[in-house]
């Protein structure tokens, strides 16, 4: 598992570390700039052999004493070091205080303030950013907001710009929520220690950090306090549960369907599930629909369905049904109505997207009958139907630190509607009642841009619903989905369209169950 953490949750890391006497606050300090400046020099390897000349802004915490400690080590290898301090450096803490000391004894510090501003570019090969960090509790001041668009226009008449590094995350953006707190300082290459944190990879983070590298600085192991992992390859898709015994062993999947010309989500759900195992997929959809259905789905087996009574007589006939998936193409009218009241009374794994999120958000009674094997897949619009109240404190510009998260968000929204919600996006969060969150990343390395296609989130819905159908929790189902949906985008690539998805799950599996 790897665990993100939150500012409060790092700190306490630190604290339980230096209680124990394993290491000390200045300790961390000087692992913490080596970690930097070794980072960099690993980044940009022309930087290790041909010493240059850099900038490193410090702030009045310790985020600004891990900057003191890197323009030290960076001065002790020949560099040509400027540093700016933003603050009273009288002012700060313990061991900032320290290193502060240590800084002043090899150069000079200026100040960085708006009526003193003194940043000038003269070939500047770094800039470390090592204002805030984790601890940014404040918006941005508009002299910082000043320096570091100066610093941002250094080099692009005639010459190179020079590379950005921030400590721990870029100054202006909320380590718990990745969100813009005034503005921000965009950079080339985000250096964090012993966790990678929320901030990294929700909100603005991903576009603002550049590339994320985490650096051991002594911490020690697991987090046992951590409540936020990243969804990582699912261990539970083994070889022994894809082994056939027979079809009904791996479930049987009803999907409900819209009517004529409305079908092709819920096809694109039905084939998303095939692929992902289920034994059996049915849609569902009116008579007048059959006969589309069947020119375009073979493995896929239909049944007429008109309405709530007929959906709940034939899921009570046939109790090899395990898990139903409505919303992609259904339709918002009574017939659609009366299918999700129908689903939701039936008490099976039921998978809740598009037009049935639209229908269980405009009556209470519906979202009442929400029940713990519900699965809610949300994208923001959908959410902000939902949950009016709770996206509109997700959508206020944050005055201060720590701001409302998409994970906070999420948890939230889980715990009011009693069930598993996944609110899509680049990063995905999945949420659960109790208050536990993962979170699938869709940003570096993993950026799917193409994702972003029409008919994408049906066959994830379709993804959930298959592994509902083969017996899996609502937690796992959600998590191994939206991961498998983002490995099949990056094995295809640009050009990607929702119809390729399905289809390339069977090589995505093999390299799971390998």
């Amino acid at each position: 598992m790897i665990e993100l953490l939150s500012a409060a949750e790092m700190r306490q890391t630190e604290r339980i570390a230096m209680k124990s006497g394993a290491v000390t606050g200045l300790q961390l300090m000087e692992s913490a700039g080596a970690g930097v400046v070794d980072t960099v020099f690993l980044r940009w390897p022309a930087m290790a052999a041909s010493p240059g000349t850099a900038v490193i802004i410090c702030g009045p915490g310790n985020n600004g004493g891990d900057g003191y400690v890197v323009a030290r080590l960076l001065h002790g290898l020949d560099w040509q070091v400027r540093v700016y301090a933003y603050g009273d450096p009288a002012k700060l803490p313990p061991d900032a205080s320290a290193n502060y000391r240590r800084w002043t004894e090899c150069g000079a510090v200026a100040p960085l303030s708006e009526a003193g501003l003194e940043l000038q570019d003269s070939g500047t090969d770094l800039v470390v950013d090592a204002v805030f960090g984790t601890g940014l509790v404040r918006t941005l001041g508009k002299d910082l907001v000043r320096a570091f668009a100066e610093i941002r226009s250094w080099g692009r008449v005639g010459g190179r710009p020079p590379v950005v590094v921030s400590v721990d995350i870029p100054t202006g953006i909320c380590s718990d929520s990745g969100r813009e707190i005034g503005g921000s300082c965009g950079s080339d290459l985000t250096v964090t220690f012993h966790r990678a944190k929320l901030g990294h990879y929700l909100g603005d983070g991903p576009r603002r950090c550049g590339e994320v590298r985490v650096v051991d600085i002594g911490l020690g192991g697991k987090d046992t306090h951590a409540s936020i992992d990243v969804v990582t390859r699912p261990a539970h898709l083994d070889r022994n549960r894809l082994a056939a015994e027979h079809k009904y062993h791996h479930g049987h999947l009803l999907v409900l369907s819209g009517g004529v010309g409305k079908g092709g989500a819920a096809r694109l759900a039905a084939r998303g599930a095939l692929r992902m195992g289920a034994g059996i997929v049915t849609v569902g959809c009116p008579p007048s629909a059959l006969q589309e259905n069947a020119a375009q789905l073979n493995a896929v087996m239909l049944k007429s369905i008109d309405s709530g009574t007929a959906l709940s007589e034939f899921v009570e006939r046939d109790s090899r049904i395990g898990a139903l998936c409505l919303g992609p193409g259904l339709g918002t009218g009574g017939r659609e109505r009366s299918l999700v009241a129908a689903a939701l009374k039936c008490g099976k794994a039921t998978v809740l997207d598009a037009d049935a999120l639209t229908l269980v958000s405009r009556e209470d009674s519906l979202f009442a009958d929400l029940h713990p094997l519900c699965v809610l897949t949300p994208h923001a619009g959908e959410f902000g139907r939902l949950f009016p109240d709770i996206s509109a404190r997700l959508c206020e510009d944050p005055a201060s630190g720590p701001a409302y998260s998409k994970v906070d968000a999420a948890r939230e929204a889980a715990g009011r509607a009693g069930c598993v919600l996944l609110f899509k996006g680049p990063s995905t969060v999945i949420a659960t009642p109790d208050g536990r969150a993962s979170v699938n990343l869709a940003c570096y390395e993993r950026s799917a841009p193409w994702l972003a296609t029409a008919g994408s989130g049906d066959v994830l819905a379709g993804f959930i619903a298959g592994l509902l159908a083969r017996g899996y929790g609502t937690r796992d189902a959600a998590a191994s989905a939206a991961y498998v949906h983002v490995e099949c985008a990056l094995r295809f690539g640009p050009g990607l369209i929702a119809e390729d998805l399905p289809d390339l799950l069977p090589p995505v599996l093999r390299e799971l169950t390998e």
